[in-house]
Formats: structure tokens, sequence, C-alpha cells
């Protein structure tokens, strides 16, 4: 269709959209040769400047499709242009119009023609139905493989390239990144969000955001989107406490929020994380981070998925505006038995986004070496969980500035990825957690045995399993997690009762192991 992979993100108005303006300035759409589902849609109408725009101006757009209703709500740009951005759900004829209490603005209509997605656009991220796993909207798999770099998209445009340009050969499918400077000294570039008022570091505006900062942190959305990365949009954090940004009234927040979700919304490859460390912001309560959740979930139609990362309180994943879990645990990814009860706690997918980082920092959670970072991964697989990685070297800070990546564990997690790319839909599920199996998979047909730093010689091949289940044949590969090779086992294996509660192959109970730390073996039913 000649559409390039940043149109099929953030693109523009199908083959035949009309805006009809009787009257005023005329409405502009970026028109191309249609805009794809999951794509965007972006309309632009000049109004108001003067004043406040975002307190003085409401301006929304309604857009209709066989059925399907959905109002939008847009936002000022700066110099009085408005704008409202929306990715279409549906393929068909979307029609749309406007309202304001502007007459510059109000009762504008148009329509737009929606095709179908291209073959790299599978749609935003969703739980999956059985609330313990990710998806893409089209059902391909999503297997988080994600990453952290605080204040990456806040550095020069050379160093924000130089971190695109790195996550162009990692394995990493999800970043994690502060839309807000977490502390002055790491946002030498985009440092004022809002408007400033004076010289000192509380001397800023919170009803005005300036459209310039929030513009330059939404290209770098667009670029994590064209190389199919998600962006985890963290809203708030405890550590600036010089300008205060955690600290605004409720009234601040909530108009931040709104500014957000209709600014960056209709971005298909963005998540919400609400704050990082939530618990160290004194100023707020947990009623007020339920209200801001409330005010998000409100604010943003496209349903964007949702969390918030914690410092020591757990918050209660199972409320109904959170879609997972997001957790800081150093040991919980130990092994699978510690990590799988927080799947059971939170009712919802795990994602333990912060496991200590890999590094020689010297800070206590900066001391992972690329072994350990990787050890957790595979045991948080193995538990149905999803693990997130970092790195803090004294030379370099992936975790504060991005740029470069310069540890061992990365090259190890996207071998991890590709065994993923062929394990069971939607993916990694807990088997037998309570009696020691390390097992995780699909049970009677796929199956995960994790050793980490043990180094044994041969495992007994003893699998869950009562007189009614299945008894099937099985191939065995032996998978070196750090060597990054897979070693087939000759000849299948074919399971048989063993006892009350498990199979076996009585002909061939054991597999011979290479007595070497990081060793798995992967069991797929013929």
């Amino acid at each position: 269709m000649g559409v390039s992979r940043r149109d099929m993100l953030t693109g523009a108005i199908a083959i035949g959209a009309t805006a009809m303006v009787p009257s005023a300035a005329p409405a502009r759409v970026r028109n191309n040769d249609g805009i794809e589902r999951w794509g965007m849609f972006e309309l632009e109408l000049a109004g108001p400047a003067r004043g406040n725009p975002i307190d003085d101006v409401t301006f929304a757009a309604t857009f209709t499709c066989d059925g399907d209703r959905l109002t939008i709500p847009g936002f000022h740009d700066g110099d009085g242009v408005y704008r409202v951005r929306f990715s279409p759900p549906r393929i068909g004829v979307w029609q749309w119009h406007t309202h304001s209490n502007v007459e510059a603005l109000d009762a504008r209509t148009g329509s737009f023609r929606c095709t179908p997605p291209g073959p790299d656009n599978h749609g935003p991220v969703r739980v999956t139905e059985d609330g313990y796993h990710f998806a893409y909207a089209d059902g391909t798999p999503f297997r988080q493989i994600g990453t952290t770099s605080y204040s990456w998209a806040l550095q020069s445009d050379a160093l924000c390239a130089e971190t695109l340009a790195t996550l162009s050969k990692a394995p990493f499918n999800k970043i994690r990144m502060c839309l807000l400077p977490p502390v002055a000294e790491v946002a030498p570039i985009a440092a004022n969000p809002f408007v400033k008022t004076g010289p000192g570091p509380r001397d800023w505006d919170p009803t005005r955001p300036d459209p310039a900062y929030f513009r330059r942190f939404e290209q770098w959305i667009e670029r994590l989107g064209a190389l199919g990365i998600e962006a985890d949009v963290i809203l708030y954090t405890p550590y600036d406490q010089a300008r205060g940004f955690a600290d605004m009234r409720r009234a601040d927040d909530e108009r931040y929020l709104r500014y957000v979700a209709a600014r960056f919304g209709a971005y298909r490859n963005v998540w919400w994380s609400m704050a990082n460390e939530y618990d160290g912001v004194k100023s707020k309560s947990m009623a007020d981070w339920d209200h801001l959740f409330q005010t998000l979930q409100a604010a943003d139609p496209h349903d964007r998925l949702r969390s918030i990362h914690q410092r020591n309180v757990y918050y209660d994943y199972r409320k109904p505006w959170i879609t997972h879990a997001s957790i800081q645990n150093g040991s919980a990814v130990l092994n699978d038995a510690r990590a799988q009860p927080h799947r059971n706690f939170a009712q919802k997918a795990v994602i333990f986004d912060e496991v200590m980082y890999e590094g020689d920092s010297s800070k206590r959670w900066g001391q992972l070496t690329g072994e350990e970072m990787v050890e957790r991964f595979w045991w948080g697989l193995i538990a149905g969980t999803y693990v997130g990685h970092s790195e803090t070297y004294q030379r370099h800070s992936w975790l504060g500035e991005g740029g470069k990546m310069i540890g061992s564990s990365v090259s190890r997690l996207a071998f991890l990825r590709r065994i993923l790319e062929t394990a069971p839909v939607p993916g990694i599920e807990p088997i037998e957690t309570w009696y020691e199996f390390h097992l995780g998979g699909k049970p009677f047909d796929y199956y995960l045995r994790y050793f980490g730093d043990a180094r044994p010689t041969e495992w007994p091949l003893i699998l869950p399993g009562r007189a009614e289940d299945p008894k099937n044949r099985f191939r065995a590969d032996v998978i070196d997690t750090w060597n990054m090779t897979i070693t087939p086992v000759e000849g299948t294996f074919t399971m048989a009762q063993r006892d009350h509660y498990t199979h076996h192959d009585p002909s061939r109970p054991t597999i011979a192991l290479p007595g070497k730390p990081w060793i798995a073996v992967r069991l797929t039913r013929v």
C-alpha cells in the first residue's frame, strides 16, 4: 500500500478522507494512502491561543462506524493549535464530528476510511482472556522481554538516537521510561514539562504543560513503535523532591493525566505506569492513587494497559482499573516457587519489572552478574510470570540515560526470546509448584525444566499426572541458557503411570545432563 512503518503507527487519513468545514479556519488532516486499523488519525483545528487553552476550552470528537461509537478528548498543542488523535479499532468508514465550547472548534464533521493492518501491525497489546499473559489485538502472542531506562527520552537528540540504535539490535520488546524528569541531573535537555514562571525549582505552572516538551517526548514513542517496542510510560516518581512534580494538587494531577492521555493514548504501543516506587511519594495516599487511576481510565478511551510499581507496599492489583501487576522484588525470582504466588495474589499477569540490575554499581541493587540477571528471567518464566532487565555500570548507566548496553546478559535474553517464540499460546504456565517439580509449560504437551546454578549430571524424568491423564510421547532438548546451545536428546520418551500422582518412561527413567550451571530441559509432545 506504500505506507511507511512510521505511518502504520502514527500515520494518516485514508484515501477519500473528507473534512467538511462550513466556516472559520479549515480543519487539517494528514492525508496518505489510508489509515490502517490501529494506526492513528489526527485532526488539527485552529482555536483560541489566549487565556488558558487547557482549562478554558473543551474539545473532543466522536467517531462512529457501523454501530461503534467512541468519543476522544482533544488537546491544545500550543499557539492555538488543537488536535484530536484516534486509533481506529475496526476496518471501515469512520464518521467524525467535533464538540467544543468554542465555535471555531465545534460541529466540524468528516470521515475517513480505515484499511486492514499491514504485516508488522498487530495492534495494541492486551491481557489475554486467562488474565495471566499478553497478546496483541490480532491474537499474536506478546512474550514480554522488557528493559528499563528511566531518562533516556529526556537526553540529547544524539544520545536518544544512540539508545534507539541499541534497542534496534536488542531483544527487548518493552521499555520503561519516565515522562517527567526523575532528577534534574539526568535530564539536561528536556527538563521543564510545565511552563516556567521564575528561576526557582518550584517556579513552574502546573496549569500549563509545555507542548514542546511533550511533543519531543512523543517522537520517541513513535520511534519505539517503528521498532516494535512498547513504551511503558511512567507518569510519576518520588525522586525529584526539589521541583515537586509528584506533589501537585489533585486538580493539577487530573489536568496532567487528561492531557497526557489525550496526547499519547492513540499510540498503539503505549502502556501506562502510574508511578515508579509510588509509595515513596509521601504527599499522596492510597485513596489518591486510586483516584488518579480512575481519572486516567476515564480519560483514555483507547484503554491502554495500566499498572503501578512499588517500593515496599504492594498495591492491590486486583482493583478493576489495574490490567497487570508491575512488581519490584529482588528475591521473588530466585526460583519459580517464590515467583508463582504473586500471580495468585494479583489474580492478573505479573511482570517483575525490577529484580535488581546487572552492573558494578556501589548500590546493592545494581550488582548482579550477567548470569544472575538471566537466571531471574528463567525462574520468572517457569513461574508463569515475566521479568524486566536493566544494567548500571560505573562507566555507563543504561538504567539512567540509555545509550549503549555493555552487560553480558543481553545476548542470552535474545536467546531466551527465540525459545519463547515456539512456546505454547498464550504463555508458559506454572506446573505443580507446591511439589518442587520446577516445571513450566502446558501440561501433557510442553514442559520446561530449569536448574538455575545447580550442576546436575542427570534428571529423573518424572512429570505430574494421574491415571486418567494422557500418557504422551515427547522429544527432549538440553538447553544451555548461558552458552546459548540446544542439544537434542536422541530418541523419544513415552510416558506411563509411575504412581498415583506422576508419570515417567520406565524404559528411559533419566536424561543425562552436562553437570554445568544454567541448564534447562525442554520436552515437546510428538
